[in-house]
């Protein structure tokens, strides 16, 4: 026996003896509940992501298992998590239990897409590091459990590892006809339905508002439950799903939570976005892996396509990735120099400060960044982890700029805050006053210059 305080929510709990006081034990399992429930809330936010997006496409896009929506606008972006706002995206979401197996025929051209489950876990690349390697060619994605059927040998066949997938590619053209040729030639429809396919349709957002923001409060644990009803269901799953079903969360069975659940899961989601926003913007860990004596870091750290955690550091980053941004892809974490995509994320400014929306700050790029195709530095809001949604309409400056003013001995300096810098407007993104705000450099097909760390970034510091 002890007499020392119980800790934190517990601390009201009376002991008789060694026990906890009968009288006092709802709040013991209120704590266990929630205590659970935090940890469900981190486990399941790359399928309540993509649930939600789903539902965007249907419920705001109109858009069905027949189309693909086209991200191209800014604004059509702005409910996109950690978007790119200089390459179109151009994607959609699939129930492999509606369509059967899925027939994707991806034309020739410069792309980067794939297809992945909705616990976000890439099983296919396509495009140029595909195995079309930019040469087009025709895919079918066969359900889980489910044999590949008879199909020409010419075509690449694809074993889903979930029920329901997302397919995505981003066109890398940078001539907007060219680019757009390609999306329309783009065809999914339904193996059943080769002989006869119904014609893609492209569908866009026209500016309309939208979030794929994980929903707060009960709609987090409502969109769980949808999703939950129709995936299959994976090994390493079972404790987790233990802890959905003491939720009241199972398969087959209306999610109809108490008062007192309600109460519960309302205040988890608050306590597991405050867990997975330190994960995020402080990474847990203090310093830059990939360059110790600055600010910005490797933005993404999946390294498996599987995504299944060898130690418990990787396991909290892994967490953060998928409240941070939304999608992996093995193109997106490039090793083969001019080959991929590389990102560097900067969450503080050079003296460890979050950044500020209301104050100005610079970010000097030192000559020749290492991208065969093109470099960008793009702004996202905090809160939404989406680009920020500023009067001047716009996140990100990059090489692709014509009006981008360069130094002579061809460094470029950046500039953030409310309002620009006298005769630097070019240069410059907009933040807001009253929100924070962190900051990916994309470098697109990166050379060696990155990878063996000869060439350096500069912080993003205050003036």
């Amino acid at each position: 026996m002890t007499d020392t305080p119980l800790p934190g929510r517990l601390g009201d709990v009376r002991m008789d003896g060694e026990l906890p006081a009968r009288d006092d034990l709802p709040l013991v399992f209120d704590e266990l509940d929630h205590q659970m429930a935090c940890q469900v809330y981190l486990w399941a936010l790359p399928l309540v992501s993509y649930a939600q997006w789903r539902t965007q496409h249907r419920d705001v896009f109109g858009a069905t298992s027949s189309d693909l929506v086209l991200y191209e606008s800014y604004r059509d972006r702005l409910g996109l998590i950690t978007a790119n706002a200089t390459t179109p995206y151009v994607l959609n979401f699939f129930d492999l239990a509606e369509t059967g197996p899925l027939v994707v025929e991806l034309p020739p051209g410069h792309t980067a897409g794939g297809m992945s489950d909705f616990w976000q876990r890439e099983f296919a690349v396509m495009g140029e590091m595909g195995p079309d390697a930019g040469r087009g060619g025709t895919y079918v994605v066969v359900p889980p459990g489910q044999q590949p059927p008879e199909v020409d040998d010419a075509w690449y066949v694809l074993h889903a590892t979930g029920m329901n997938v997302m397919f995505g590619f981003r066109t890398l053209d940078p001539d907007p006809a060219s680019a757009r040729r390609l999306v329309d030639a783009v065809r999914v429809h339904p193996l059943a339905e080769r002989n006869d396919p119904p014609s893609t349709r492209i569908v866009s957002p026209e500016g309309r508002p939208w979030t794929g923001d994980q929903p707060r409060g009960l709609d987090y644990w409502v969109r769980l439950h949808d999703v939950y009803q129709s995936e299959v269901v994976d090994e390493r799953d079972r404790f987790h799903l233990a802890m959905l079903a003491a939720l009241g969360i199972e398969k087959g069975r209306p999610f109809d939570p108490d008062e007192r659940m309600a109460r519960l899961l309302t205040t988890a989601t608050a306590s597991g976005e405050l867990m997975a926003q330190a994960n995020t913007f402080a990474k847990r860990f203090e310093g830059s892996r990939y360059w110790p004596d600055r600010r910005w870091d490797t933005a993404i750290v999946l390294s498996r396509s599987d995504q299944r955690a060898e130690h418990h550091d990787e396991l909290l980053e892994r967490a953060s990735w998928f409240y941070e941004a939304v999608s992996f892809s093995e193109a997106m974490k490039s090793r083969t120099p001019g080959v991929g995509q590389a990102y560097l994320g900067a969450y503080t400014d050079a003296e460890g400060q979050w950044l500020d929306g209301g104050s100005a700050y610079a970010l000097h790029v030192p000559a020749d960044p290492p991208a065969r195709l093109f470099w960008s530095v793009t702004v996202y809001d905090a809160w939404t982890r989406c680009l920020v949604d500023n009067d001047q309409q716009r996140g990100d400056r990059g090489s692709r700029d014509a009006d981008l003013q360069v130094n002579e001995d061809g460094s470029v300096d950046l500039h953030f805050g409310p309002t620009p810098p006298p005769g630097r407007e070019s240069n410059w993104v907009q933040t807001l006053p009253g929100r924070h705000w962190f900051s990916y450099f994309r470098l697109y097909g990166p050379l060696e210059p990155y990878f063996d760390r000869s060439w350096k970034l500069g912080d993003i510091t205050r003036q």
